[in-house]
């Protein structure tokens, strides 16, 4: 493989720092977006699925089937949440903010490894744990002292984190023995059908609002660059990336983010934010490396017995 995965992940990083910025020019609703960005990256993959000859869809057990559905559904709710945090009216928060808040997960990870499955923290990962909430902290207080609406954004965001602290750590095991494009494939289609469902309740557009060509174009863009180079390039490539690569490229999207707003978008963060958001990504990135170095450790002691 070689240089191979390190670049993969380097684009992969790229891609989905691109997210917010479409999401930001994108007139349509919040839940509206979402829907057609899993929808057609459902439609990509679909042929690339049903025609393929090892058809990795045969054979897969009905617990897994039912159990990537629910990952699904739970990647639906994470993009409801995050997207409205950047697209409702009225409660908007600046693309800096929002990415530093949802990319929060692996702090939750960690707490939840820790109290659900038993598995102790180790000093990384408690330092990096109680950085990443004190950035946290730090960027709700600075929004919502600017403008009390921003809190409920800031919180969207985090519940988006929240959700998909989920998606990964389900995901994570399904996928030590589901292959990546029918893993894909199942959980895409299936947060569409959700989306869906949740475009009916919030009674939302089921079509795109303004210039639909135009709409059209950055839903494809959407689908195609942060979600299929982003995402699925990104799974693919962590199967050989070691730890410590892993939490750089979890830093990088939030980075990239920011300095795409700044140039694309004109949102300048503010100090208050500048600090949040250096407290919470060295957080983030200390807990990752310390998850790597206890599953290491785990591995080593049952290589031991």
């Amino acid at each position: 493989m070689r240089g191979g995965p390190y670049a993969a992940i380097a684009l992969a990083v790229v891609s989905v720092s691109f997210s917010a910025i479409f999401i930001s020019w994108s007139n349509s609703p919040y839940v509206t977006i979402a829907l057609y960005r899993l929808a057609i990256a459902s439609a990509i993959l679909a042929p690339i699925v049903l025609l393929d000859r090892r058809r990795p869809l045969v054979g897969i057990p009905r617990r897994d089937v039912l159990l990537m559905m629910g990952v699904g559904a739970i990647l639906a709710t994470h993009f409801t949440l995050w997207i409205g945090s950047l697209r409702i009216e009225g409660i908007q928060v600046s693309v800096a903010s929002s990415v530093i808040l949802v990319t929060s997960h692996p702090l939750l990870v960690g707490i939840l490894s820790h109290f659900v499955l038993r598995e102790r923290l180790n000093g990384r990962m408690a330092v990096g744990i109680a950085l990443g909430f004190g950035g946290v902290v730090v960027i709700a207080i600075a929004d919502s002292a600017a403008r009390s609406a921003s809190l409920v954004g800031d919180i969207l965001a985090f519940s988006g984190g929240v959700a998909a602290g989920f998606y990964f750590l389900l995901g994570r095991r399904l996928r030590q023995r589901i292959p990546l494009l029918a893993y894909a494939f199942v959980v895409y289609v299936t947060a569409t059908g959700v989306l869906f469902l949740y475009t009916l309740l919030l009674q939302e557009s089921l079509t795109p609002i303004g210039d639909v060509r135009r709409e059209m174009a950055l839903f494809l863009a959407m689908a195609l660059i942060p979600q299929i180079g982003g995402h699925t390039l990104y799974n693919w490539s962590l199967r050989w990336v070691p730890a410590p690569i892993v939490s750089l490229s979890l830093v990088g999207e939030p980075i990239g983010s920011s300095l795409l707003a700044w140039v694309l978008l004109t949102q300048t963060p503010g100090v208050a934010v500048g600090i949040g958001g250096a407290l919470a990504l060295a957080g983030i990135y200390l807990t990752v490396q310390g998850q790597g170095a206890r599953t290491r450790e785990t591995i080593a002691g049952r290589d031991v017995e």
